[in-house]
């Protein structure tokens, strides 16, 4: 009986002592989508990527257009009567080669675009997590979510330190 009254006051008291640290911990979020659109350097990506695309695409186009041009002189040159199975083999396979090389590039020109993209992200990334540390640090704050995330199931606005972090970055 004595042991269970002493192993009922430990376990009282350990709970007591995680209540304690569980309150004393200081919650905080940010919407890091209004960070990020608020960004000049968002914009300034955002204009790069649209150049950087434009040259992809005009590149794509022009390979299309010499295909269109091959196939259209083909279907021409068969259609008088003037192409002779032989040929017609070797053209119809050189058109199959460029239908890949065409599918092949838009590949390429997709991951292209993802690799750019995540190259002239991270240093905007970084600048952004740098402020959020630093916000958490002189605010007290153990944790701060995300807001864009969805992981948070409830937030008092009080604790939303996106002004704050904009304020660090020089946004307001």
């Amino acid at each position: 009986m004595i042991k269970n009254f002493i192993k009922a006051g430990i376990i009282t008291t350990m709970l007591v002592c995680f209540a304690n640290m569980a309150q004393a911990q200081k919650f905080g979020y940010v919407n890091s989508a209004a960070i990020l659109t608020d960004m000049p350097e968002m914009k300034q990506m955002q204009s790069t990527l649209k150049a950087y695309e434009s040259i992809l695409k005009k590149d794509g186009e022009a390979k299309v257009a010499a295909f269109q041009q091959k196939q259209a002189a083909a279907a021409k040159k068969k259609g008088e009567g003037e192409m002779a199975p032989k040929e017609e083999e070797t053209v119809t396979t050189e058109l199959q080669k460029m239908q890949e090389e065409l599918y092949a590039y838009g590949q390429k020109m997709e991951a292209d675009m993802a690799e750019k993209q995540q190259k002239e992200m991270e240093p905007i990334l970084s600048k952004v997590n740098t402020a959020i540390q630093d916000v958490a640090k002189e605010g007290g704050f153990q944790y701060i979510f995300d807001a864009q995330s969805g992981v948070i199931l409830y937030a008092d606005e009080s604790t939303d330190v996106t002004t704050l972090v904009k304020a660090k970055l020089g946004l307001q």
